[in-house]
């Protein structure tokens, strides 16, 4: 005799659960965006390209805890960067998990996009 659980029958067709791996990552991105700083640092990149060392001052850290906000947040492929010179420049990543922060943020805080973007 089968024990296994099963769905009610609605009349409507099967759901097609995605996989845990899926749910998974969005948890993990979840939890990474779930801290206030790297919510702060985030927002910061949406809007402007800038280096560790503005970033640092802005939301008012030291540079190397802002470094490893920035290692974690690009990690999740949020952030891409670029080296000129000596320094390294961030900003908000251009894929389609990136955008949906930003819209999200944007929209939480019920902020207008400067550049229009969001």
């Amino acid at each position: 005799m089968d024990k296994a659980p099963r769905l009610h029958d609605h009349g409507t067709e099967t759901v097609n659960v995605p996989a845990d791996r899926i749910f998974e990552k969005v948890s993990e991105t979840f939890q990474l965006i779930s801290d206030p700083t790297r919510l702060k640092i985030l927002w910061l990149l949406c809007h402007h390209e800038t280096c560790v060392n503005n970033i640092a001052v802005t939301v008012g850290m030291s540079a190397p805890a802002v470094s490893h906000h920035l290692r974690l947040l690009k990690q999740a492929g949020l952030l891409s960067s670029r080296r000129e010179g000596k320094e390294i420049y961030y900003k908000l990543a251009q894929n389609e998990e990136a955008g949906l922060v930003h819209r999200a943020v944007d929209d939480i805080l019920d902020i207008k996009c400067p550049l229009g973007k969001a």
